[in-house]
């Protein structure tokens, strides 16, 4: 009796812990939209209506009993929330101020949404404000498919933020986050979000889309023009413009009567394509984009994976510069500078956004900032390369990166890099967390790896993560097995706290009897690091040491800096000192630096030096 009852409480322990490590271990998974559109606009009312068949794969573990849309254009009215966020923030963003409270009826924005389908059987729906709330007429279970057909009706709004009509270059339409768009459901749940003028997030696709407009309007879009129609007016009345895109998350077009089109094919095969009014203000340095576009996406390639699409199109538009699928839409008068930042910028989305599709509510500084970080060494490559004119690469292109984090971080106004990007108290600090902070968390943690190995760590994670969600843990999970460190404190500490970092150095002891020295260094702020310590001899000769943080479990791998590198021993987080005990051989030190390379983001380099002066007398106290 008695092992017939261990017999059974074993096996139903063992189902029970079975059952738990499945779950743990559960695959990834991912929602699949595919959508197919037919828009009928009207130039003259800035109105249009549109026919929607989205084909749904739920591939959740979940069974689902509604569904959300966004419903952008919505936030383009008097008193929405975007409206309200926009005038009592802080800051506000310049575009936008009260701009939406004063809007007309004409230029205001909406989506209505006239009848909505289940695999042909009538939903029960509601919106409020941004966001459309569906009750399924039948609950979707895990690996059940569904198609919602929708009609709806919608106005453009004047052009205030990414999206509009009538920009201040005169672009007639810059068409984004215009469609009733199915908000994604992830291992976080529904990213229902209602709009304020952030970020998004979307379900991989493929879209077929039908824009019937004006024969003399141009029109640019995501994807491949399947109607072939020529980029020149046309005397037609109207003309339906056809693209399809494959595994895609989002879908962006524009149009305009007066666009000059210029078409390039890159030596790595991708049709570029450029759209813009010709004027004295855009001509030349326009006319400038395709080669070196050519020569960036050669850049980019090699650094952080191969660009998948066949096509990516620059469109003049928006009201700066803005991503989406095989497209940007960005101003256009501008210096030749200012031009190719902008769009190496938002063609760097293309892997730090449109590929590697992380949630950019949720890690707005994954898109923004490793976009940023591409947009640096992409721009110091053309400047080496002598594509930017009489413009010379610099030494150390993150610096002004470096400097607006430690500014702002010593402000007192920092937020961690874990808040939501709609819940950000300032614009400003939203916007150094995301672009700032963001690219310094990647050249540092080159800093912590080595260069060998953060190279690998790119081309690992874009290979293994593309057209997927990656979220923060998978980035760093990527990055420990390359690097074969401990790396979780590091991502802890930059991404959920504000803690800062700074270390000091000092010579406390020469022994030239021994041939030793001793250096002392202090940790000064909350946040460890390991360190990288310069020792520069009498003779002229240096030596570089590095301290490895205990927490690692090991140390960085061959870094460019030196290729004489002593490991010494480890440095417990929890210590606020530490005494670097060198062999000198009987050499005077002179100087030590800690992190020659500055790649550390060390709030105060002041306290980062020592060196000799003719009244040291080499016996100082540690203070």
């Amino acid at each position: 009796m008695y092992n017939t009852i261990t017999l059974k409480f074993s096996l139903l322990l063992f189902a029970i812990c079975a059952s738990c490590t499945l779950a743990l271990s559960q695959e990834y998974w991912q929602q699949e939209a595919n959508y197919k559109m037919e828009i009928d606009f009207d130039v003259e009312t800035n109105q249009f209506t549109g026919k929607q068949k989205i084909k749904y794969h739920n591939n959740s573990p979940d069974r689902l009993n509604k569904v959300f849309y966004h419903l952008y254009f919505n936030a383009f009215k008097p008193n929405s929330m975007m409206d309200w966020n926009s005038r009592t923030i802080q800051d506000p963003d310049g575009r936008v101020g009260d701009r939406i409270y004063y809007l007309t009826k004409e230029e205001q924005g909406y989506q209505k949404v006239l009848s909505l389908k289940q695999n042909g059987n009538d939903c029960i729906f509601n919106i409020e404000g941004t966001i459309l709330e569906v009750i399924l007429d039948k609950p979707l279970e895990p690996g059940d498919k569904a198609t919602f057909e929708m009609e709806f009706e919608a106005q453009v709004p004047l052009q205030i933020r990414r999206s509009g009509r009538d920009n201040a270059e005169g672009i007639r339409y810059s068409m984004s986050q215009w469609y009733p768009k199915l908000c994604e459901y992830d291992r976080l749940g529904w990213s229902a979000n209602p709009y304020v003028g952030r970020e998004f997030h979307g379900v991989w696709g493929d879209f077929e889309v039908e824009i019937t407009i004006d024969g003399e309007y141009i029109v640019a879009a995501t994807g491949v023009q399947k109607s072939n129609n020529k980029y020149a007016k046309s005397s037609e009345d109207k003309r339906t413009w056809k693209y399809h895109a494959e595994n895609v998350h989002d879908f962006v077009w524009a149009a305009d009567p007066d666009y000059t089109y210029i078409e390039h094919k890159t030596d790595e095969g991708v049709e570029l394509q450029f759209f813009y009014q010709s004027s004295k203000d855009t001509d030349e340095n326009w006319q400038k984009l395709p080669e070196i576009m050519d020569a960036a996406i050669g850049f980019m390639n090699k650094r952080y994976g191969q660009y998948p699409y066949p096509v990516y199109k620059f469109i003049q538009g928006g009201d700066g510069g803005m991503e989406y699928p095989m497209a940007t839409l960005i101003t256009g008068k501008r210096s030749l500078g200012s031009l190719v930042g902008v769009s190496v910028h938002e063609w760097m989305h293309s892997w730090y956004q449109m590929v590697l599709a992380t949630n950019e509510a949720l890690y707005p500084w994954m898109d923004e900032g490793f976009t940023s970080f591409g947009t640096t060494e992409t721009m110091n490559f053309l400047r080496t390369e002598g594509l930017l004119g009489e413009v010379t690469p610099n030494e150390n292109p993150f610096e002004s990166a470096y400097a607006g984090y430690i500014g702002h971080t010593m402000s007192n106004t920092d937020e961690p890099l874990s808040t939501h990007a709609d819940h950000y108290v300032t614009n400003r600090a939203y916007g150094i967390a995301s672009y700032t902070k963001g690219q310094v968390f990647l050249k540092q943690l080159e800093y912590v790896v080595g260069k060998k190995d953060f190279d690998e760590i790119l081309l690992t994670y874009y290979d293994q993560w593309k057209f997927k969600h990656p979220t923060d843990v998978d980035f760093i999970r990527v990055a420990e097995k390359v690097s074969g460190l401990e790396l979780d404190w590091y991502r802890e500490y930059w991404v959920n706290t504000t803690h800062k970092i700074d270390y000091a150095v000092f010579l406390a002891n020469q022994d030239a009897e021994k041939k030793r020295a001793i250096i002392f260094l202090a940790k000064q702020e909350k946040m460890p690091m390991p360190l990288d310590i310069e020792v520069i001899y009498a003779d002229g000769t240096k030596e570089l040491f590095n301290i490895p943080l205990a927490i690692m479990r090991g140390n960085k791998s061959y870094d460019y800096q030196s290729s004489r590198t002593t490991i010494v021993k480890d440095w417990p987080w929890t210590n606020p000192a530490y005494s670097l005990d060198i062999f000198t051989n009987g050499k005077e030190v002179i100087s030590v630096e800690v992190d020659p390379s500055m790649r550390m983001a060390d709030i105060n380099r002041g306290n980062n030096f020592w060196r000799k002066t003719d009244d040291d007398t080499g016996e100082e106290s540690f203070k």
